[in-house]
Protein backbone atom coordinates (compact mmCIF):
# COMPACT_ATOMS: atom_id res chain seq x y z
CA UNK A 1 0.00 0.00 0.00
CA UNK A 2 1.52 3.62 -0.82
CA UNK A 3 0.32 6.98 0.39
CA UNK A 4 1.29 10.49 -0.67
CA UNK A 5 4.34 11.87 1.75
CA UNK A 6 4.09 14.95 3.26
CA UNK A 7 5.18 17.47 0.48
CA UNK A 8 2.58 15.45 -1.68
CA UNK A 9 5.46 14.94 -4.24
CA UNK A 10 5.79 11.39 -4.07
CA UNK A 11 4.19 8.57 -3.02
CA UNK A 12 5.35 6.53 0.25
CA UNK A 13 4.62 2.90 0.99
CA UNK A 14 3.19 2.41 4.46
CA UNK A 15 4.28 -1.08 5.35
CA UNK A 16 7.49 -2.50 5.14
CA UNK A 17 6.25 -6.14 4.75
CA UNK A 18 4.78 -6.20 0.86
CA UNK A 19 2.04 -8.56 0.54
CA UNK A 20 3.75 -10.70 -2.13
CA UNK A 21 5.65 -11.60 0.94
CA UNK A 22 2.49 -13.72 2.58
CA UNK A 23 2.27 -14.81 -0.84
CA UNK A 24 5.74 -16.05 -0.69
CA UNK A 25 4.82 -17.84 2.94
CA UNK A 26 1.22 -19.85 1.56
CA UNK A 27 3.79 -20.87 -1.85
CA UNK A 28 6.42 -22.65 0.28
CA UNK A 29 3.81 -23.95 2.46
CA UNK A 30 1.84 -25.32 -0.31
CA UNK A 31 4.60 -26.55 -1.85
CA UNK A 32 5.83 -28.89 1.81
CA UNK A 33 2.40 -30.15 1.67
CA UNK A 34 3.16 -31.49 -1.76
CA UNK A 35 6.57 -32.98 -0.85
CA UNK A 36 4.89 -34.36 2.16
CA UNK A 37 1.95 -35.99 0.47
CA UNK A 38 4.54 -37.16 -1.74
CA UNK A 39 7.08 -38.47 0.90
CA UNK A 40 3.68 -40.61 2.65
CA UNK A 41 3.03 -41.89 -1.33
CA UNK A 42 6.58 -42.86 -1.18
CA UNK A 43 6.53 -44.28 1.95
CA UNK A 44 3.49 -46.55 1.24
CA UNK A 45 5.00 -47.84 -2.04
CA UNK A 46 8.27 -49.09 -0.20
CA UNK A 47 6.25 -50.67 2.61
CA UNK A 48 8.46 -49.15 5.17
CA UNK A 49 7.35 -49.25 8.70
CA UNK A 50 4.91 -47.36 10.84
CA UNK A 51 7.64 -45.35 12.70
CA UNK A 52 9.50 -44.59 9.79
CA UNK A 53 6.37 -42.98 8.66
CA UNK A 54 5.56 -41.53 11.81
CA UNK A 55 9.37 -40.02 12.29
CA UNK A 56 10.26 -38.73 8.83
CA UNK A 57 7.35 -36.50 8.58
CA UNK A 58 7.79 -35.50 11.78
CA UNK A 59 11.74 -34.60 11.49
CA UNK A 60 10.38 -33.04 7.50
CA UNK A 61 8.39 -30.18 9.04
CA UNK A 62 10.22 -29.78 12.24
CA UNK A 63 13.09 -28.79 9.51
CA UNK A 64 10.35 -26.49 7.79
CA UNK A 65 9.35 -25.42 10.65
CA UNK A 66 12.83 -24.35 11.51
CA UNK A 67 13.69 -23.02 8.44
CA UNK A 68 10.49 -20.41 8.18
CA UNK A 69 11.47 -19.49 11.58
CA UNK A 70 15.08 -18.05 10.75
CA UNK A 71 13.80 -16.95 7.70
CA UNK A 72 11.08 -14.39 9.93
CA UNK A 73 13.85 -13.75 12.34
CA UNK A 74 16.33 -12.65 9.38
CA UNK A 75 13.27 -10.97 7.98
CA UNK A 76 12.25 -8.93 11.01
CA UNK A 77 15.98 -8.24 12.12
CA UNK A 78 17.06 -6.61 8.23
CA UNK A 79 13.68 -4.65 7.83
CA UNK A 80 12.78 -3.30 11.37
CA UNK A 81 16.04 -4.04 14.11
CA UNK A 82 19.11 -2.83 12.15
CA UNK A 83 17.56 0.41 11.06
CA UNK A 84 16.07 0.95 14.08
CA UNK A 85 19.53 0.40 15.96
CA UNK A 86 21.23 2.60 13.76
CA UNK A 87 19.11 5.45 14.47
CA UNK A 88 19.39 4.85 18.02
CA UNK A 89 23.33 5.16 17.73
CA UNK A 90 23.15 8.08 15.36
CA UNK A 91 20.56 9.69 17.97
CA UNK A 92 23.15 9.12 20.80
CA UNK A 93 25.83 10.43 18.87
CA UNK A 94 23.81 14.03 18.06
CA UNK A 95 22.74 13.97 21.86
CA UNK A 96 26.81 13.98 22.60
CA UNK A 97 26.80 17.21 20.53
CA UNK A 98 28.17 15.01 17.06
CA UNK A 99 26.47 16.91 14.02
CA UNK A 100 28.50 14.90 11.12
CA UNK A 101 25.57 12.11 11.62
CA UNK A 102 24.26 10.75 8.42
CA UNK A 103 21.88 7.32 8.05
CA UNK A 104 21.78 6.52 4.30
CA UNK A 105 18.03 5.58 3.22
CA UNK A 106 17.79 1.62 2.93
CA UNK A 107 15.62 2.21 -0.52
CA UNK A 108 15.95 4.28 -3.79
CA UNK A 109 14.07 7.39 -4.28
CA UNK A 110 11.21 5.98 -5.80
CA UNK A 111 10.87 3.16 -3.54
CA UNK A 112 10.84 5.19 -0.44
CA UNK A 113 8.52 3.96 2.72
CA UNK A 114 7.58 5.48 5.97
CA UNK A 115 11.13 4.06 7.50
CA UNK A 116 13.11 5.82 4.73
CA UNK A 117 10.94 9.04 5.12
CA UNK A 118 11.74 8.83 8.92
CA UNK A 119 15.89 9.07 8.14
CA UNK A 120 15.53 11.48 5.62
CA UNK A 121 14.19 14.16 8.22
CA UNK A 122 16.36 12.37 10.65
CA UNK A 123 19.52 13.63 8.60
CA UNK A 124 17.85 17.04 7.76
CA UNK A 125 17.14 17.81 11.21
CA UNK A 126 21.05 17.13 11.86
CA UNK A 127 21.77 19.19 9.37
CA UNK A 128 19.92 22.27 10.67
CA UNK A 129 21.25 21.03 13.83
CA UNK A 130 24.77 21.47 13.08
CA UNK A 131 24.15 25.00 11.19
CA UNK A 132 22.94 26.35 14.22
CA UNK A 133 25.40 25.21 16.42
CA UNK A 134 27.86 26.83 13.95
CA UNK A 135 26.02 30.45 13.80
CA UNK A 136 25.62 30.46 17.83
CA UNK A 137 29.38 29.41 17.61
CA UNK A 138 29.89 32.50 15.09
CA UNK A 139 27.17 34.58 16.91
CA UNK A 140 29.24 34.51 20.48
CA UNK A 141 32.29 35.42 18.85
CA UNK A 142 31.50 38.38 16.75
CA UNK A 143 29.20 39.47 20.40
CA UNK A 144 32.31 38.87 22.13
CA UNK A 145 34.64 40.78 19.28
CA UNK A 146 32.14 43.64 19.00
CA UNK A 147 31.71 44.13 23.14
CA UNK A 148 35.63 43.87 23.70
CA UNK A 149 36.58 47.13 21.62
CA UNK A 150 34.17 49.68 23.18
CA UNK A 151 34.65 48.02 26.59
CA UNK A 152 38.48 48.40 26.46
CA UNK A 153 38.06 51.64 25.20
CA UNK A 154 35.83 52.77 27.88
CA UNK A 155 38.44 51.34 30.35
CA UNK A 156 41.48 52.67 28.87
CA UNK A 157 39.86 55.79 28.79
CA UNK A 158 38.51 55.93 31.98
CA UNK A 159 41.85 54.77 33.40
CA UNK A 160 43.31 58.21 31.78
CA UNK A 161 40.75 60.02 33.94
CA UNK A 162 41.93 59.21 37.23
CA UNK A 163 44.84 60.42 36.32
CA UNK A 164 45.72 63.92 38.06
CA UNK A 165 47.91 65.69 35.62
CA UNK A 166 45.54 65.73 32.67
CA UNK A 167 44.60 69.03 31.26
CA UNK A 168 40.77 70.00 30.83
CA UNK A 169 41.21 69.62 26.79
CA UNK A 170 42.19 66.00 27.17
CA UNK A 171 39.53 65.44 29.69
CA UNK A 172 36.59 66.12 27.73
CA UNK A 173 38.39 64.55 24.67
CA UNK A 174 38.65 61.08 26.52
CA UNK A 175 35.51 61.81 27.56
CA UNK A 176 33.65 62.04 24.69
CA UNK A 177 35.98 59.03 23.86
CA UNK A 178 33.96 57.28 26.50
CA UNK A 179 30.61 58.36 25.53
CA UNK A 180 31.05 57.60 21.80
CA UNK A 181 32.16 54.19 23.11
CA UNK A 182 29.18 53.49 25.20
CA UNK A 183 26.71 54.77 22.66
CA UNK A 184 28.51 51.56 20.42
CA UNK A 185 27.56 49.27 22.46
CA UNK A 186 24.26 50.64 23.81
CA UNK A 187 23.60 50.37 19.95
CA UNK A 188 25.05 46.95 19.65
CA UNK A 189 23.48 45.54 22.30
CA UNK A 190 19.94 47.20 21.51
CA UNK A 191 20.21 45.67 17.55
CA UNK A 192 20.43 42.46 18.91
CA UNK A 193 17.38 42.33 21.30
CA UNK A 194 15.33 43.43 18.41
CA UNK A 195 17.16 41.35 16.00
CA UNK A 196 16.42 38.74 18.07
CA UNK A 197 12.59 39.59 18.59
CA UNK A 198 12.28 39.84 15.20
CA UNK A 199 13.45 36.60 14.17
CA UNK A 200 11.19 35.20 17.14
CA UNK A 201 8.64 37.08 15.93
CA UNK A 202 7.63 38.56 19.58
CA UNK A 203 7.66 42.01 18.50
CA UNK A 204 4.22 43.22 17.45
CA UNK A 205 4.20 44.98 14.06
CA UNK A 206 2.39 48.63 14.04
CA UNK A 207 1.21 48.39 10.49
CA UNK A 208 -0.26 51.06 8.96
CA UNK A 209 -0.98 53.39 5.89
CA UNK A 210 1.45 56.27 5.60
CA UNK A 211 3.49 58.15 2.87
CA UNK A 212 6.87 56.82 2.53
CA UNK A 213 7.98 59.33 0.24
CA UNK A 214 7.85 61.87 3.41
CA UNK A 215 9.93 59.23 5.85
CA UNK A 216 12.48 59.40 3.39
CA UNK A 217 13.01 63.19 3.54
CA UNK A 218 12.97 63.31 7.03
CA UNK A 219 15.90 60.43 7.20
CA UNK A 220 17.84 62.31 4.65
CA UNK A 221 17.52 65.39 6.76
CA UNK A 222 19.30 63.81 9.41
CA UNK A 223 22.06 62.93 7.40
CA UNK A 224 22.61 66.61 6.46
CA UNK A 225 25.55 67.01 8.45
CA UNK A 226 27.70 64.16 7.44
CA UNK A 227 27.16 64.49 4.05
CA UNK A 228 27.67 68.29 4.26
CA UNK A 229 30.99 67.67 6.42
CA UNK A 230 32.16 64.75 3.39
CA UNK A 231 31.24 67.36 0.91
CA UNK A 232 29.05 64.91 -1.24
CA UNK A 233 26.17 65.62 -4.08
CA UNK A 234 22.84 64.48 -2.92
CA UNK A 235 20.55 63.68 -5.30
CA UNK A 236 16.86 62.71 -4.58
CA UNK A 237 14.31 61.44 -7.11
CA UNK A 238 11.19 60.73 -5.07
CA UNK A 239 7.45 61.29 -5.75
CA UNK A 240 5.28 63.46 -4.00
CA UNK A 241 3.52 60.93 -2.29
CA UNK A 242 3.60 56.98 -2.12
CA UNK A 243 1.79 54.86 0.07
CA UNK A 244 2.75 51.69 2.04
CA UNK A 245 1.43 49.72 4.17
CA UNK A 246 4.26 48.86 6.98
CA UNK A 247 5.52 49.38 10.54
CA UNK A 248 6.94 53.01 10.52
CA UNK A 249 9.33 52.59 13.24
CA UNK A 250 10.52 49.79 11.92
CA UNK A 251 11.18 50.11 8.49
CA UNK A 252 13.00 53.74 9.69
CA UNK A 253 15.87 51.90 11.13
CA UNK A 254 15.91 50.92 7.17
CA UNK A 255 16.33 54.26 5.55
CA UNK A 256 18.64 55.38 8.66
CA UNK A 257 20.85 52.15 7.58
CA UNK A 258 20.78 52.41 4.58
CA UNK A 259 21.74 56.19 3.87
CA UNK A 260 24.14 55.81 6.84
CA UNK A 261 26.20 52.88 5.24
CA UNK A 262 26.42 55.10 1.74
CA UNK A 263 27.78 57.98 3.49
CA UNK A 264 30.65 55.74 5.51
CA UNK A 265 31.55 54.36 2.99
CA UNK A 266 32.05 56.58 0.46
CA UNK A 267 35.01 58.74 0.26
CA UNK A 268 35.12 62.12 0.07
CA UNK A 269 33.47 64.40 -2.40
CA UNK A 270 31.28 61.13 -3.68
CA UNK A 271 28.03 60.75 -4.89
CA UNK A 272 24.66 59.36 -3.39
CA UNK A 273 21.46 58.63 -5.26
CA UNK A 274 17.91 58.08 -3.84
CA UNK A 275 14.81 57.40 -5.60
CA UNK A 276 12.21 55.85 -5.51
CA UNK A 277 9.53 54.87 -8.23
CA UNK A 278 5.99 53.46 -7.73
CA UNK A 279 4.41 50.66 -9.41
CA UNK A 280 0.78 49.46 -9.83
CA UNK A 281 1.08 46.59 -6.65
CA UNK A 282 4.95 48.14 -5.45
CA UNK A 283 6.71 50.86 -4.40
CA UNK A 284 10.60 50.48 -5.10
CA UNK A 285 13.17 52.56 -3.20
CA UNK A 286 17.16 52.63 -4.30
CA UNK A 287 20.23 53.90 -2.55
CA UNK A 288 23.20 54.06 -4.69
CA UNK A 289 26.22 55.17 -3.77
CA UNK A 290 30.09 55.72 -5.61
CA UNK A 291 31.72 54.49 -2.59
CA UNK A 292 34.15 51.17 -2.14
CA UNK A 293 31.41 48.59 -3.72
CA UNK A 294 32.09 45.27 -2.81
CA UNK A 295 33.32 41.86 -3.84
CA UNK A 296 31.05 38.86 -4.76
CA UNK A 297 31.68 36.93 -1.70
CA UNK A 298 31.14 39.99 0.54
CA UNK A 299 27.67 40.88 -1.77
CA UNK A 300 27.11 36.42 -0.70
CA UNK A 301 27.28 37.06 3.15
CA UNK A 302 25.59 41.24 3.27
CA UNK A 303 23.18 40.35 5.04
CA UNK A 304 24.58 37.61 7.64
CA UNK A 305 24.53 38.60 11.41
CA UNK A 306 27.63 40.56 12.02
CA UNK A 307 29.25 40.10 8.81
CA UNK A 308 31.67 42.88 7.51
CA UNK A 309 33.13 43.52 4.73
CA UNK A 310 35.78 45.64 6.36
CA UNK A 311 37.52 43.10 8.00
CA UNK A 312 39.98 45.31 9.47
CA UNK A 313 37.04 47.05 11.36
CA UNK A 314 38.67 50.70 10.66
CA UNK A 315 34.75 51.65 9.56
CA UNK A 316 32.69 51.92 12.56
CA UNK A 317 29.58 49.27 12.86
CA UNK A 318 29.11 45.81 13.96
CA UNK A 319 27.55 43.89 10.99
CA UNK A 320 23.82 43.83 12.34
CA UNK A 321 22.22 47.03 10.41
CA UNK A 322 21.93 45.29 7.27
CA UNK A 323 20.84 41.85 8.69
CA UNK A 324 18.03 43.82 10.66
CA UNK A 325 16.94 45.55 7.85
CA UNK A 326 16.51 42.59 5.45
CA UNK A 327 14.35 40.87 8.47
CA UNK A 328 12.07 44.00 8.84
CA UNK A 329 11.45 43.95 5.17
CA UNK A 330 10.81 40.10 4.70
CA UNK A 331 8.10 41.03 7.80
CA UNK A 332 6.45 43.70 5.59
CA UNK A 333 6.43 40.91 2.76
CA UNK A 334 9.21 43.08 0.89
CA UNK A 335 12.38 42.59 -0.84
CA UNK A 336 16.15 44.09 -0.77
CA UNK A 337 18.84 43.20 -3.33
CA UNK A 338 21.73 44.89 -3.86
CA UNK A 339 24.03 45.56 -7.04
CA UNK A 340 27.60 46.19 -6.33
CA UNK A 341 31.06 45.90 -8.18
CA UNK A 342 34.56 46.52 -5.98
CA UNK A 343 35.71 50.22 -6.21
CA UNK A 344 32.36 51.15 -8.16
CA UNK A 345 30.08 52.01 -6.16
CA UNK A 346 26.47 49.52 -4.16
CA UNK A 347 22.96 50.05 -5.03
CA UNK A 348 20.27 48.32 -2.18
CA UNK A 349 16.62 48.06 -3.81
CA UNK A 350 13.96 47.82 -1.61
CA UNK A 351 10.78 46.83 -2.87
CA UNK A 352 7.65 47.24 -0.79
CA UNK A 353 4.08 46.30 -1.39
CA UNK A 354 1.85 49.70 -2.18
CA UNK A 355 -1.19 50.43 -0.04
CA UNK A 356 -4.54 49.64 -1.72
CA UNK A 357 -6.09 52.64 -3.42
CA UNK A 358 -9.25 52.32 -1.00
CA UNK A 359 -7.03 52.52 1.92
CA UNK A 360 -4.76 55.76 0.54
CA UNK A 361 -8.09 57.81 0.97
CA UNK A 362 -8.38 57.34 4.76
CA UNK A 363 -6.42 60.18 6.50
CA UNK A 364 -2.78 59.87 8.38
Amino acid sequence: MRKQSRNGEQAVRDDRFPPMLFGVYIGVLFLMSGIHMGLLVLFDKMQYGEMVQIIVPILYWAVVAIGLTLYTRWKIRSTYEEPMHQLAEATERVANGDFSVYIPPHHRADKLDYLDVMILDFNKMVEELGSIETLKTDFVSNVSHEMKTPIAIIKNYAELLQMGNIDEEKRLEYAQSIEQAASRLSNLISNILKLNKLENQRMDLDMEVYDVCAQLCDSILQYEELWDEKEMDLEVDLEDRAYIYGDRSLLELVWNNLISNAIKFTDQGGRISICQESEEDYVRISVRDTGCGMDAESIHHIFDKFYQGDTSHAKEGNGLGLALAKRVIELMDGDIQVISRKGEGSTFTVTLPAAGKEETNEPH
